[in-house]
């Protein structure tokens, strides 16, 4: 294997891992854009996705085509099924946990998302603990759960290519890329994503011009908790393993790829994550994995260091 069959094989990995983090990245994006919360719990989200994914798969004895095709039925009753979960998930955490704050300090508030947090990691214990055989039949509640594989590792470019292409790495695309572009789409050119840039830009002001803030803040709760079901099942097919803890890991790097790319920028949570993916897998390759978390998060500080707003951020005046 070449050096340059290394470099393309780690660009594919790097940008399929990095599209996972941008969806996750645009739900603290959006959330922080409008009432300047960071949502600590996101991640979290994501894990109860998947957890709600792997069990749509048990109860529903999802397996793979035994004639090698897609299992695209299975993808669409997941995708079907996981982000209304989500989405529903993170409207009741907004309506019961974050919406009463709406006034208070924004320490306060910071405070209620690690709260949150800790609460949807022992869900996420407990579910693990469930007598399901895809749970290990509640046998070791703590530990990582296997996700079946109903995608398979059969090298679209052909057995003898030293690059590997699969169709995990073509679903990554075909989900995320297409959702992002109807995402950016809804922002700017309907009703309700007027009205979300609108409350962004001044939420007094919006409200004066007759905009229901808290309708908006919880559509925008809900297109997030959406976006991290889908990253949900996106993330438990590819990578065929999930495990409560999980949501830290994927929150810190979906919220660094937001700040990196320009927080409450759309198109920078994209950037910022494909950024963040592409760093981690050349880091594994070329240097060490131990060193790629530092490496991310300079390369995080060197860009804060020249552009403060991130790389699509835009700068804003403070009021002093």
């Amino acid at each position: 294997m070449t050096l340059f069959d290394v470099i393309c094989q780690q660009a594919i990995t790097g940008l399929a891992n990095g599209l996972i983090i941008s969806l996750v990245a645009l739900g603290y994006t959006m959330v922080y854009g409008i009432i300047e919360l960071v949502n600590f719990a996101h991640g979290d989200l994501v894990m109860l996705g998947c957890f709600a994914a792997l069990t749509v798969i048990g109860v529903c004895g999802l397996a793979p085509p035994t004639d090698g095709s897609l299992p695209l039925g299975s993808l669409a009753l997941l995708l079907l099924l996981v982000p209304p979960f989500t989405a529903g998930l993170a409207w009741l955490i907004d309506r019961v946990a974050y919406r009463p704050l709406r006034q208070a300090p924004k320490l306060t508030a910071l405070a209620s998302t690690i709260g949150v947090s800790f609460i949807l990691i022992n869900l996420g214990l407990f579910w693990g603990g469930l007598p399901m055989d895809v749970f290990g039949g509640g046998r070791g509640a703590s530990s990582p759960k296997d996700v079946p594989d109903l995608i398979g590792y059969r090298n679209l470019l052909g057995e003898d290519s030293a690059v590997q292409i699969t169709a995990k790495d073509l679903l990554v695309v075909a989900v995320t890329v297409p959702l992002m572009l109807a995402l950016t789409w809804f922002v700017q050119r309907t009703r309700l994503g007027t009205a979300m840039r609108a409350c962004a830009q001044n939420p007094q002001a919006a409200a004066l011009m007759g905009i229901n803030v808290d309708r908006v803040v919880a559509l925008t709760f809900v297109l997030g908790g959406g976006l991290a079901g889908v990253a949900a099942v996106v993330f438990a097919l590819y990578n065929n393993a999930i495990a409560f803890q999980m949501g830290y890991r994927i929150g810190i790097d979906a919220f660094t790829a937001a700040v990196l790319g320009g927080i409450g920028s759309l198109p920078g949570a994209v950037l910022g994550g494909v950024v963040i993916g592409l760093v981690r897998a050349f880091s594994d390759q070329f240097v060490a994995s131990a060193w790629t978390n530092a490496i991310v998060f300079a390369v995080l500080i060197l860009v804060l260091v020249f552009r403060p707003g991130g790389m699509l951020g835009a700068s804003r005046a403070e009021k002093v």
